[in-house]
């Protein structure tokens, strides 16, 4: 019964009734293959159309719901050349009225005078032609062996695919789950449905499409009943089982030499520490280091928001691993961050015997010769880069740890790469975006994950305004204020240079008006992506030892740039940022012993949705929170600004509202992939399917 339940699912939609080629590439362009992708897409929303009214009692301006005979039926003709209209005239014991419908000449062979029909749609006045119903659904009763599934009843609402109208699909979908056998193989345990009283697959897929005529309309809109949760639930329980499963297949892998932590290691790392550690940091380093112990290689996110001392942590983690003699990759999704991690960690290593080699697309042919070369013959033991870590020529002598910083900006297959320029590497991803919670059970279910959570003593949370352009003089007034005091300050803008098109404040032009205007007695700098890499370390380096007062920047300075003693950071056109990108602009300053500012400078009127993320960043500080926050505002497609960033291809979960289902399909695989065999044929399956169906792909 399961394979053929499994091949019944599989049908492609075209050997549907009511389908055909057409329709069936209509379907496929909105993601609706088989059969199965058809059942397991849920309706837009859910329309009550339960209640007939007498023709007589219709309100205009409301939808409504009637049933009669056809007195009368014409096709009409209209001054606009082409243009008809379909009439017909329907009668209950009440009264009468019309319904037309504009441009749908074929209509004349579906109507007759005499059918019983069902019409729903919304009542208007018309002057003299009195009471109308505009392109209403219906259906003829007579023609109906069975129940009616466009009128009567509460109804699903189907978003559109190409030509195929929402109620073509519930015709569609309706002869569709007619096919379904009654012993529809059930994915999920008995003891689930049981505990939680949930109906079986095929009673579910009925109801969700189809509801009762019992059913809470309010409960289906907000996808809460219990057909509807216990399918959300069986996708949440499909992916986590696939994504557990791929874990513990992996457990089987391990690395041709276990790492080792002894006195000598650890006295070399407490050489290199210039802080004492927070423990936050202390916690995500024993994590780390426990992990690298390990024959199975390592997995492992390390989230920390901005500011929190991840790359400390992660330097440590790479002083363990050269120390036992692996080399160490860390890969940055900038120049200008690869650039200044390049300068941090050849800092704190300088009076260790090791050395390290930044690596990026700009380099000379010669130098890069050069580079390859020694990163070949193991002479340089950490090697800093962008993607160009991942070009074939980079060969590693002995590849053992790979560290990716904000690892959501790099697609699935570069990591996959770096990863494969080693043998079985410990790999350690991290962020400075908090990721939600649902997120991380998502995009990151498969690894083990470490949080810092707390900053470096003395660390004062910042201060942040919003504020509308009208009020920035008083905002400079405070900026100037600032630097006499001693501090420094960034103004960021969206753009380099003006645009015609766009009404913001352009860097390079306001840089121009700072230094003649605004600030004529302090020292102003510019920096963008446009300068060239010689040009954006001069402008760091001056800024960072303070010969520059204030920094005019794009949103370069979003990550890369560590200057303590900036106190303020003034963001221009606040309203066109997003959320979590403000947050990582505000992680710019306090940085310091001192109290640090966020000036958001907004252009009035702002829509909602800017005054939500304004109000975000006022009200906290706390990058989880934001992130929650980002989540629903932006969904979880737009949470890193990039459709590429491997969110799964979900058909009923939504990130936002089914956390609490995602987690506990998580908990429930968890123990269902235990008591499975990692080297079992079963497992390899599961992991084949998973991947096909949430059309992800493999990283190695």
């Amino acid at each position: 019964m399961a394979v053929e339940s499994e091949d019944l699912l599989a049908t492609p939609l075209q050997f549907l009734k009511g389908v055909g080629p057409r329709r069936a590439a209509d379907l496929a362009r909105a993601g609706l293959a088989t059969l199965e992708d058809l059942l397991y897409r849920f309706p837009l929303r859910y329309e009550d159309r339960r209640r007939l009214q007498p023709i007589a009692a219709i309100q205009p301006g409301r939808p409504a719901l009637v049933a009669g005979r056809i007195l009368g039926a014409q096709l009409r003709t209209t001054r606009r050349p082409g243009f008809k209209v379909f009439e017909v005239v329907v009668g209950d014991d009440s009264g009468a009225i019309r319904a037309s419908w504009l441009n749908q000449s074929f209509l004349r062979d579906v109507f007759a005078k005499g059918q019983h029909v069902m019409l729903y749609g919304p009542a208007e006045l018309r002057g003299t032609a009195g009471m109308q119903l505009t392109n209403p659904q219906y259906e003829i009763l007579d023609d109906e062996e069975g129940e009616t599934i466009h009128t009567g009843r509460i109804v699903p609402v189907y978003e559109k695919a190409g030509g195929v109208t929402s109620k073509m699909q519930r015709k569609i979908v309706h002869d569709a789950l007619e096919r379904l056998p009654h012993d529809l193989e059930d994915p999920l345990p008995s003891r689930l449905l049981e505990a939680r009283r949930w109906p079986t697959r095929r009673a579910a897929l009925l109801a969700a499409h189809f509801p009762p005529s019992d059913a809470a309309i309010d409960e289906l809109n907000r996808f809460a009943t219990a057909a509807q949760q216990r399918l959300i639930f069986e996708e949440a329980y499909a992916f986590q089982s696939g994504l557990l499963a791929r874990r513990r297949f992996a457990s089987l892998d391990c690395k041709p030499a276990t790492i080792v932590v002894d006195d000598r290691i650890r006295a070399s790392a407490r050489a290199v520490l210039p802080f004492k550690l927070t423990p936050g940091q202390r916690q995500a380093l024993k994590e780390i280091v426990e992990d690298l112990q390990r024959p199975q290689p390592m997995n492992r996110l390390l989230q920390g928001d901005v500011g929190a001392g991840k790359t400390i942590v992660a330097l440590l983690s790479a002083l363990v691993a050269m120390e036992n003699g692996v080399q160490v990759a860390f890969m940055a999704p900038t120049e200008i961050l690869s650039e200044q991690h390049y300068l941090n960690l050849s800092r704190l290593l300088q009076a260790s015997r090791f050395r390290v080699t930044l690596l990026t697309g700009t380099a000379t042919e010669s130098a890069r010769r050069a580079q390859l070369a020694e990163i070949a013959s193991g002479a340089v033991h950490l090697v800093v880069g962008t993607h160009a870590l991942v070009q074939g020529d980079v060969v590693f002598h002995r590849l053992g740890l790979v560290i990716i910083d904000e690892q959501h900006r790099f697609g699935v297959m570069q990591r996959a790469t770096l990863r494969a320029k080693g043998l079985w590497p410990d790999v350690l991803v991290m962020t400075a975006t908090p990721i939600p919670r649902t997120l991380a059970l998502t995009l990151y279910g498969d690894l083990d994950v470490s949080v810092i959570r707390d900053l470096p003593p003395g660390r004062l949370p910042v201060k942040t305004i919003a504020k509308p352009e009208s009020r920035r003089d008083e905002i400079y007034g405070f900026v100037k204020q600032q630097i006499e005091a001693g501090r420094q300050a960034y103004v960021v803008f969206p753009l380099v240079e003006e645009s015609d098109k766009v009404d913001l404040k352009a860097a390079t032009e306001m840089a121009d008006h700072f230094a003649q205007d605004v600030f004529p007695s302090l020292r102003i700098g510019l920096l963008h992506g446009r300068l060239k890499s010689e040009g954006k370390d001069r402008v760091m380096r001056d800024f960072a030892s303070g010969e520059l007062d204030i920094l005019v920047s794009t949103t370069v300075v979003e990550v890369g740039v560590d200057v303590p003693n900036a106190g303020v950071i003034v963001v221009e056109h606040a309203e066109r940022f997003g959320l979590l990108q403000l947050h990582q602009l505000r992680g710019r300053v306090g940085r310091g012993a001192h109290q640090s500012y966020c000036c958001l400078v907004y252009q009035a009127p702002i829509s909602d949705d800017a005054r939500g993320r304004l109000k975000a960043m006022t009200d906290t500080t706390d990058g989880f929170e934001i992130a929650e926050r980002d989540l629903q505002l932006r969904g979880p497609g737009d949470f890193f600004g990039t459709r590429q960033a491997g969110v799964p291809t979900f058909r009923l979960i939504d990130l936002v509202r089914d956390g609490e289902l995602l987690a506990e399909a998580q908990r429930e695989a968890a123990a269902s992939i235990a008591r499975t065999p990692p080297s079992s044929t079963a497992l390899a399956g599961l992991m084949a399917r998973w991947a096909a169906r949430f059309r992800l792909i493999e990283v190695a």
